[in-house]
């Protein structure tokens, strides 16, 4: 398996752009990613956006960033409030908001959902990213849910158990109004973890998975 290194570069911070439709996509997506990238990348920074929330949401939201950001030192949180379930309805609104992000953070590597996720929000987003970053790395993460749309994913970031864990913990501390939902489970997530680990077969147990269309290899 050929591994490549996410690192910072020799005289600034690599920035992360994390993209989620909901409250909890990041989180339950990358959010173990994030964790090694805290642990791992001396120099980091973060911008970590969401599109639809409430006022329970919004709050639970923050937590849970602070929660995975809080030991990076420059980071950005900006969620938004259109409807769950209804963002392509908003779609020309929520383009304006990815043109007014688009100057205020410049990304290394981008965070985004999955293209051929069932969810419509979730599509909307990750379609949104491609149309306004077009020479950007990009990896989409991928969220377990009802509809079955799990598939082959090609790049793995492989995750220690303790990593694991702490994801997991981090999630079920943070979204205390989601945990009534089949869903919402941490079984579920580290058995996809465990999973993807298998597949990866780099010598960790567990990993998350992303799909990636474009890659230059240099």
């Amino acid at each position: 398996m050929i591994r490549l290194a996410l690192e910072s570069k020799s005289n600034r911070a690599l920035k992360v752009l994390c993209l989620g439709a909901h409250c909890d996509d990041i989180p339950i997506g990358c959010g173990g990613t994030l964790l090694h990238l805290v642990r791992t990348v001396k120099d980091l920074e973060v911008c970590w956006v969401v599109f639809s929330s409430n006022d329970l949401r919004m709050k639970e939201e923050l937590d849970a960033a602070e929660a995975f950001l809080k030991e990076v030192t420059v980071k950005q949180v900006i969620i938004k409030a259109w409807r769950d379930g209804f963002l392509p309805q908003h779609a020309a609104e929520v383009k304006e908001c990815f043109e007014e992000l688009k100057p205020l953070f410049t990304p290394d590597l981008i965070l985004t959902h999955y293209r051929d996720d069932r969810h419509q929000d979730h599509r909307l987003i990750s379609e949104l990213t491609w149309n306004t970053y077009r020479n950007h790395f990009i990896l989409e993460y991928e969220i377990p849910k009802y509809d079955g749309d799990l598939g082959s994913p090609s790049v793995f970031i492989p995750l220690d158990e303790a990593e694991c864990e702490d994801k997991i913990d981090r999630i079920a501390s943070s979204y205390a109004s989601q945990r009534e939902k089949h869903w919402f489970s941490g079984e579920i997530f580290k058995g996809l973890a465990r999973l993807r680990g298998m597949e990866a077969g780099g010598g960790s147990k567990y990993a998350e998975a992303f799909y990636s269309r474009k890659l230059i290899l240099t």
